[in-house]
């Protein structure tokens, strides 16, 4: 049996790469993107077939070079450094990771210490701690929050990643919220919204499943915390994998029934390709649909994009 709970890209995903992809249908090839314009491996590969080329540092741009800015945002520096190079720019950052920095400087602003609940070295807590350098403190549990000593316990705030584990992110707010009681939180979740989704399904097949299968890199925040979420909530087996040719044989011995679904970052492609190798295994496999929230979020393409005619029409 393989219990399916088909995703493909959030919102977000979707419109970063359809920026870079429009961005070459209408400009050519090369079009810079500062890092890896969602955290992918088969979609940094299609890009890079089309004629994106992606860079870690603006300053590897040529002038006058066009770049797009990943999805998982910046610190105002590096556009700064981008207007000084000559570079134009097309702004492919979540609006929802865009939210996160707004509440940083909020806060800041406002004479706030930040708690910033996230990974570090994660490309979303760079940019984010670039909005607010001087006020944001990075935890990753509840024991770093427990160590901070911030000089003003009545003016702490918090803000968190997008892509946490809820379940991670639940623990640290908590210690927070205890360590510091008149903490002021963001203005609605920040993990989001398909972060949510996601795992809540990934629970379900945890219940139901021997061993889930997440499509994702290893690079993706997100997909890496389906797993963890699968083994937290009662999985047998859970694992990571980039699609079909990333399964090991050996995770399905014996394996009478597979959960299957992907980050937010994996492309539906990577989705069907890995239910139909499962299905051609010796035996085959019976494909049951597990109902999850379904998602109808929608971006908007930044104004310099949607005024295009192949766009308009």
């Amino acid at each position: 049996m393989l219990l399916a709970a088909p995703r493909g890209f959030c919102a977000g995903v979707e419109r970063a790469v359809d920026i870079v992809e429009l961005a070459l249908a209408e400009y050519g090839a090369p079009i810079y993107v500062r890092h890896a314009i969602v955290h992918n491996t088969r979609v940094v590969a299609d890009l890079e077939a089309k004629g994106a080329v992606f860079v870690e540092d603006e300053h590897e741009v040529p002038p006058g070079g066009r770049i797009v800015f990943s999805a998982h945002g910046i610190a105002p520096e590096v556009r700064d450094n981008a207007e000084r190079l000559g570079l134009r720019q097309l702004d492919a950052t979540c609006p929802l990771v865009t939210k996160v920095h707004y509440e940083a400087r909020d806060f800041a602003a406002e004479g706030y210490d930040i708690i910033l609940v996230g990974h570090a070295g994660h490309q979303e807590v760079v940019g984010t701690t670039g909005h607010a350098p001087d006020a944001i403190h990075l935890v990753e549990s509840p024991e770093d929050v427990w160590s901070l000593d911030l000089p003003d316990p009545d003016k702490v705030a918090y803000i968190t990643q997008t892509t946490l584990s809820v379940d991670e992110a639940s623990a640290a707010i908590a210690a927070i919220e205890e360590r510091f009681p008149n903490v002021r939180g963001p203005r609605g979740e920040d993990i989001c919204y398909a972060t949510t989704n996601r795992q809540d399904a990934v629970r379900v097949l945890a219940a139901r499943a021997d061993v889930v299968l997440v499509i994702g890199s290893d690079t993706s925040s997100n997909s890496k915390r389906m797993v963890e979420v699968a083994l937290g909530h009662g999985a047998p087996a859970a694992y990571l994998t980039d699609g079909p040719d990333g399964i090991d044989p050996a995770w399905l011995d014996g394996v009478a029934t597979v959960g299957l679904t992907s980050g937010a970052s994996a492309p539906e492609a990577l989705v069907e390709e890995t239910i139909a190798a499962l299905q051609a295994r010796p035996g085959g496999a019976t494909v049951k649909t597990v109902d999850v929230v379904e998602e109808s979020m929608h971006f908007a393409l930044p104004k310099e994009l949607r005024q295009l005619p192949t766009v308009q029409a």
